[in-house]
């Protein structure tokens, strides 16, 4: 197998896991069903709302039930879902309902893949009897030159589970990760992905710690990763290995993620940016009742071109509609650049000056 360039310095030596295909094309949900973990990677990039608590995320949104995950699939018209942590199987019963609930819901077609520390045989069975397609095991570093200690043999055995490892290429650890892709070759692991260290604020202490640097001044990667992940594909054609870059989690993956949920939810009004985030022309009023009333009536605005947020006490507008109008209206008035996702980041607002401010300013 030789050497694949792939989008955003990413590359492959040959046939990408089925869970990354759909990570590719921004179909698939992350759902992380716990941030409780007794691993202890020291690179752990887990955020602080997250990391150690006993809480669940489907993509950006904390749910609390199985209508809240499916509410955020279907949100995004989700092909699959990649199952993470913490580590889910220190939540196993959870899990386990969750891979049943979502095939049950979207179909068999779903495809689920689950990353885990944890090579229990016994859980791991009990996941690919609920309907597990994929795993990806992250094993501790202290394990990677000792993987014959590990039940890793036995679970590659279990009917109908891909299985694969998955850990960040750490650039003074070559000799390990060399150990650990042979190891994998000769138990018959289907791949092997070598994910770009990054550095995030839960993991920053490793610059000092371990003596990591910046890659560029553009991005949070660790200098040496890519270089490392490269020689090792080189080294290892027999064995599918992937290396993912920072940039193409960030550039590719989540960046499709946001278009296809943007496109999915976007209202009549809405227009979906080419990186995904929703453009919207938004007003505040006390009274959105009236604040909508006025719109339709005083001026002919279409009920398809606006719609009341109470909870944010605002009225959201088509963009073009409101920058003719806003100077003629008794209210704050903005063109606003969000994200689609639940928490609805924002990442710009334009005021629009009433008239009395343009009189006045």
């Amino acid at each position: 197998m030789s050497l694949k360039r792939l989008e955003c310095g990413s590359a492959a030596n040959g046939p990408l896991a089925e869970g990354c295909e759909h990570c590719m094309e921004g179909a698939k949900m992350v759902l992380l069903i716990t941030g409780k973990c007794d691993t202890g990677c020291f690179y752990c990039p887990v955020s602080f709302e997250k990391k150690g608590l006993d809480v669940i995320y489907a993509n950006e949104k904390r749910v609390f039930d199985m209508e809240g995950i499916f509410g955020e699939a279907v949100s995004m018209d989700a092909t699959g879902t990649g199952i993470t942590g913490g580590d889910p199987l220190e939540e196993c019963e959870r899990t386990a309902r969750a891979i049943e609930g979502l095939k049950g819901r979207f179909g068999k077609g779903h495809h689920i893949h689950l990353y885990t520390s944890t090579m229990d045989p016994v859980k791991v069975r009990t996941l690919a009897e609920a309907g597990l397609d994929e795993i990806r095991f992250h094993p501790p570093v202290r394990m990677w030159t000792r993987m014959e200690e590990t039940a890793l043999k036995d679970i590659v055995g279990i009917p109908g589970l891909d299985v694969g490892l998955e850990v960040p290429a750490l650039p003074d650890r070559e000799r390990e990760l060399d150990a650990l892709l042979v190891y994998a070759e000769s138990v018959g692991v289907r791949f092997v992905n070598l994910n770009e260290l990054e550095f995030s604020e839960s993991n920053w202490d490793m610059m000092g710690d371990m003596g990591y640097g910046l890659k560029d001044e553009l991005s949070s990667a660790v200098e040496g990763s890519e270089g490392l992940a490269l020689r090792l594909i080189k080294r290892h054609r027999r064995l599918p290995v992937h290396f993912c870059s920072s940039s193409f989690k960030d550039g590719v993956q989540l960046r499709r993620r946001l278009i296809r949920r943007a496109n999915h939810i976007a209202r009549d009004y809405d227009i979906v940016t080419e990186d995904g985030t929703l453009l919207k022309g938004v007003l505040y009023a006390e009274d959105l009742a009236a604040a909508e009333a006025l719109l339709s009536v005083s001026y002919d605005v279409p009920a398809g071109l606006m719609h009341a947020d109470p909870d944010r006490k605002r009225l959201e507008v088509a963009s073009w509609v409101l920058e003719r109008l806003a100077a003629e209206l008794p209210y704050e008035c903005f063109i606003v650049e969000e994200y689609p996702t639940a928490d609805r980041l924002e990442v710009e607002r334009m005021p629009l000056r009433r008239r009395d401010v343009l009189k006045t300013g």
